[in-house]
């Protein structure tokens, strides 16, 4: 009795064990590693740091709304969002919140989810007994050879069961492996949403940027008109040449030309952003200011390597590690003996009025094994592909780790570098601003001649259009290092 129980005990503990490997992924990197962007020469760094202190304090600051304060960014799920509050814009959310609603790419996404959501319930079905109820009507002729012929019909209906049990976990570990699949495939859509935010995000600040610099260009247009209105009054009373007042025409003649060019590309982003959002043409506003924006955004030198984690791509890969893992175990379970019921229930007679008395009745019950003996190497090659499947995905896996590492690295260093440029060029900027006033007045008192004033307007320009791209590259780094992420990132403790 005693064997018995034992016997009946080992058989438990088997069936519920399931053939193949477990999977425990070894960690990549170090779980407790910073990831940092900052620059190894201090010296540099604290130069651009003292240049945005004078920036801040300094009295011929760039004109234009006050800075806002600091906006430290700081993690939240990806669904909220809650990084867009730093650009202080209702439009952009409003944006963002209409392209995730209608744009196409993410519709197609869920509609992959649901697929797969679909393929767990397949993979899951053979954990139960399938029943059908089966009825048939037939007329039959018998030889029983010398005794003669015998002809008769028969009406039959039963109730069918067939199931394989799952006594080595197949199917469980095929259930595991589609689990894997569908979590993979709601990595996917996090991607496309991801990458869906970054794209109308940049779409949006790059409309701003160009608004920017419409508006530099007009000032820039307007204060070098009034230059040759003061160039004609000159000429007029004979103090200067037809020279200076060509020269000044040929200036004139550069932002106007700007103009026309910013006009061309702000239609390029707007039909762009037409195209994210996943509907016509419509008017949109813009309440932010670009550089308003640049000059509050801070970012943490270092971030912590448990937010790659985050990333869908390296869910993507770590969840498909899993699958092929789980795939091992399916491979291996079929390479052992199946255990099936087969059983059936009903009734059968010549006459469909006596189908359902007593005498009718029928029944069958088998319990069956089935042993592969030889398959010509087909299910030990299968096995041997399932492990190779599950060491490329591994590999996988770990390079995307890597990747990850490497891109919020660069992300990071992207970031302080444009915004160090930016401050280097806004800094250029204000000085020039105030040379180009001083070469005005030296002009209009007779002071200078046209040279100076014309290399003042031509630098100040150019140097406006660049600290204007510069803030763009500053905001479009931040996005990209939030995309790197797959969501935000910590606010340090200090600033909490």
């Amino acid at each position: 009795m005693i064997r018995r129980l034992a016997w009946l005990a080992a058989v438990v503990w088997i069936a519920g064990c399931a053939i193949g490997p477990r999977y425990r992924p070894a960690p990549v990197i170090a779980p407790n590693s910073q990831i940092s962007g900052a620059y190894r020469d201090s010296s540099t760094r604290s130069f651009f740091d003292s240049l945005e202190v004078a920036r801040r304090s300094d009295t011929l600051g760039v004109a234009g709304p006050p800075p806002q304060p600091p906006h430290i960014l700081h993690a939240d799920s990806l669904t909220d969002l809650a990084w867009l509050d730093v650009l202080h814009d209702s439009t952009l959310s409003r944006l963002v919140d209409l392209a995730l609603r209608r744009n196409r790419d993410l519709s197609v996404a869920r509609s992959r989810i649901a697929e797969y959501r679909a393929g767990v319930g397949v993979a899951r079905a053979p954990l139960f007994p399938n029943l059908s109820l089966n009825g048939s009507a037939s007329k039959n002729r018998v030889a029983f050879g010398s005794v003669g012929t015998l002809t008769y019909p028969a009406y039959r209906t039963t109730a069918d069961l067939s199931w394989e049990l799952d006594f080595w976990g197949q199917t469980r570990r095929g259930v595991q492996a589609a689990q894997a699949e569908l979590e993979a495939q709601r990595a996917a859509e996090r991607a496309v949403v991801l990458s869906l935010v970054a794209d109308v995000a940049t779409e949006y600040l790059q409309l701003l940027e160009l608004d920017q610099e419409h508006e530099v260009a007009q000032q820039t247009l307007a204060s070098r008109q009034a230059t040759l209105e003061l160039a004609r009054q000159r000429f007029g009373r004979g103090l200067i040449s037809e020279l200076d007042i060509r020269q000044f025409e040929a200036q004139v003649a550069v932002p106007a030309a700007r103009l026309a060019q910013v006009e061309q590309l702000r239609s390029e982003r707007q039909h762009a952003l037409d195209v994210l959002l996943g509907q016509g043409q419509i008017e949109i506003p813009r309440t932010g200011s670009l550089a308003t924006v640049a000059r509050a955004v801070v970012v943490p030198d270092s971030i912590p390597s448990t937010l790659l984690a985050r990333r869908p791509d390296v869910a993507v890969a770590e969840r498909q590690y899993a699958a092929a893992t789980a795939r091992i175990g399916e491979a291996d379970a079929a390479r052992l003996p199946a255990f099936s019921i087969v059983g059936l229930y009903g009734a059968q007679s010549t006459t469909t009025g006596d189908l359902y008395t007593a005498p009718s009745r029928v029944y069958e019950l088998l319990g069956g094994v089935s042993i592969p003996i030889f398959t010509g190497g087909r299910l030990s090659n299968e096995a041997r592909a399932a492990r190779a499947q599950a060491e490329e995905a591994r590999a996988q896996y770990e390079q995307s780790v890597l990747v990850a590492l490497g891109e919020v690295g660069d992300a990071l260093t992207a970031v302080r570098a444009a915004r160090d440029q930016a401050v280097a060029l806004e800094t250029q900027s204000v000085a020039l601003r105030r040379a180009l006033d001083l070469a005005e007045l030296r002009y209009s008192r007779g002071l200078s001649n046209y040279l100076e004033v014309l290399d003042a307007q031509r630098s100040l320009f150019e140097a406006e259009l660049a600290s204007s791209q510069a803030e763009l590259q500053q905001l479009i780094a931040t996005v990209e290092l939030y995309k790197a992420l797959g969501g935000s990132w910590p606010q340090p403790p200090e600033r909490r």
